[in-house]
């Protein structure tokens, strides 16, 4: 259904430190870089499905309330790996891995990037 996703940043350099720390583990990794933007996508993918932008009306980037982006993990050792790699980079912790109550194996994990955007790292398989 979604062809890909954008995300605001104020700081390009600092997000790129930030996301080449934390979505490896994932298996993604950057793409495409310029000035304005970064693009992350797995090996083998035909584009990258995750950008992170400066707004293109070059006003200030902001997160959204209520937004987030979920990313699928592999493994619950991915969904714990991806949330050490983020609060190791800098990340604020929006909720420490763990199962939740959306259905028996629904193993998340919730961080902020830098610039305050909602990221988390889901396993839904049972283990």
């Amino acid at each position: 259904m979604l062809l890909y996703v954008t995300l605001g940043t104020n700081d390009i350099d600092r997000a790129r430190r930030f996301y080449d720390a934390v979505l490896p583990v994932l298996g993604y990794k950057l793409q495409r870089f310029s000035e304005e933007e970064i693009g992350y996508a797995a090996d083998g993918d035909s584009r990258c499905r995750l950008w992170i932008v400066t707004p293109f009306n070059r006003r200030r980037a902001s997160n959204g309330n209520g937004s987030m982006v979920a990313l699928a993990a592999e493994s619950r050792a991915d969904v714990d790996a991806f949330y050490a790699a983020a609060i190791a980079a800098g990340g604020m912790d929006e909720g420490k891995p763990g199962l939740r109550p959306f259905h028996a194996s629904f193993y998340a994990a919730y961080v902020r990037d830098l610039d305050g955007n909602k990221l988390s790292a889901v396993c839904e398989r049972p283990e």
